[in-house]
């Protein structure tokens, strides 16, 4: 893409109303805009991240075998009725009717309506297990939503929910999405530390918050320092095998938010293995047995032929909230710096001197070979001067930075830079090219 066509509106001082570093880099780098409190508008640099930390979550569901469908935005209140959340959600629903004067609302999450879509189809056991999720946006009404995505009102949310005809079968559902959020994340370059949680208006006993470590997180959170080394698995990881060694590995070492703290059991730690921090929510998994499927009557029949409510979990992950936790968690006085699994593109292409004539063929080549290997390459063909391509550069945060100049074309050399390191080689063009595509795309 050639930022001279690009629509990426940079702001060059910091908006007053951004509290946190997140929040101001996403202003500042043109990656979304405000239009009401709480609410923001997607433009292309963010939209492309949120599209690539979407399409990481669904790789990671597909692989531990849900299946992907796509609910609506907005729910009947009479759903919510059955399962008696309706008037206990509170405030944060968005409750409004329509013209026929009947009651509905904008969903902030979706067991009842999975619910309904499961018991009007699966009426015996062999149909299970079965895991639906889909990614669709959501809203609550937040009394003061603030830190830009990170607590916004309307969001972009995955939520998975599993069906299984006993506790023991619920439980290693539970277990493929523990170990499917632990892969997600990592390929995000993050690690997210899962923690006992409470379970809240969601219920149910069993549950495990996802956590990012940031200062600006609005968790206190307690953990065992070795939780921050322990190996992911790996992509040759059987979801339908037994996770029980792998989910026990990380559930036996103390961690939990400040709701489930037990303070003696965190005292027994070594000191040097205690780890007290604030941490960002980016996933929260639940069981909750039949809390939905008894009142909602949402039964099959087990191999007796007796009917019996399902047993139920709901797994979510905050897509949106991702890319506010992935700049805490990765940026520096310049800018943000992108893990190259998300970026919004993997290389900027810096042309010193547009209207040279070498200058701009070399650019053109740089750009057609990496774009026909797979490298997406923003090439900054504009007339701006050369240090304010390079704050933009830093500011948006691409992996690499590929400059070209009159002076080292004369030497037959370009600059490459990395942004995370911000070391600089020069190389000839086919160097830089070669080692793109084999960092890249490797």
């Amino acid at each position: 893409m050639r930022l001279s066509r690009y629509f990426l509106p940079i702001l060059r001082e910091t908006p007053k109303e951004a509290e946190i570093v997140s929040h101001r880099l996403m202003l500042r780098a043109g990656m979304i805009r405000q239009q009401s409190a709480g609410i923001y508008s997607w433009l292309p640099l963010g939209f492309r991240v949120l599209q690539k930390v979407e399409q990481i979550v669904r790789e990671e569901q597909d692989r531990a075998g849900a299946v992907e469908v796509l609910m609506p935005t907005i729910q009947s209140a009479d759903l919510w009725r059955e399962s008696g959340r309706y008037d206990a959600y509170g405030k944060e629903m968005l409750r409004i009717t329509d013209r026929h004067e009947r009651e509905m609302l904008f969903g902030p999450t979706n067991e009842e309506m999975i619910t309904e879509i499961f018991r009007a189809s699966v009426k015996s056991y062999r149909d299970l297990p079965l895991n639906l999720y889909h990614i669709q946006w959501k809203f609550r009404d937040e009394v003061r939503p603030r830190f830009g995505i990170m607590r916004g009102r309307e969001f972009l949310m995955k939520d998975a929910y599993s069906f299984d005809i006993d506790r023991d079968s619920a439980r290693a559902a539970y277990r493929r999405m523990f170990v499917a959020y632990l892969r997600t994340f990592r390929r995000m370059g993050l690690t997210a530390i899962p923690m006992q949680a409470d379970t809240g208006p969601i219920g149910g006993d069993l549950s495990h918050e996802f956590i990012i470590l940031a200062d600006t997180g609005e968790s206190a959170v307690f953990c065992h320092r070795d939780l921050l080394d322990l190996p992911i698995p790996g992509e040759d990881t059987d979801f339908s095998s037994d996770l029980t060694p792998i989910v026990d590995a990380w559930t036996s070492l103390y961690a939990a938010t400040d709701e489930k703290h037990d303070e003696a059991a965190f005292a027994a730690l070594p000191e040097d293995k205690r780890v007290a921090a604030r941490g960002i929510e980016v996933g929260h998994i639940f069981y909750f047995g039949t809390k939905y499927s008894e009142p909602m009557g949402a039964k099959v029949a087990g191999p007796d032929g007796a009917e019996r409510p399902v047993h139920m979990g709901s797994y979510g992950v905050g897509v949106s909230r991702l890319l506010g936790a992935i700049i805490e968690a990765s940026h520096d006085d310049a800018g943000i710096i992108w893990p190259a699994s998300v970026a919004p593109f993997h290389v900027g292409l810096i042309n010193l001197k547009p209207g040279d004539a070498n200058t701009d063929a070399a650019c053109t080549k740089l750009y057609g070979e990496l774009e026909a290997a797979g490298v997406e390459v923003l090439y900054d063909d504009t007339d701006n001067r050369p240090g304010a391509k390079f704050a933009t550069m830093d500011l948006i945060g691409l992996p690499w930075q590929l400059v070209v100049g009159p002076r080292g074309l004369e030497k037959n050399e370009v600059e490459l830079k990395q942004r995370a390191g911000g070391e600089r080689e020069a190389m000839s063009t086919e160097a830089a090219v070669n080692k793109l595509v084999a960092e890249l795309k490797g």
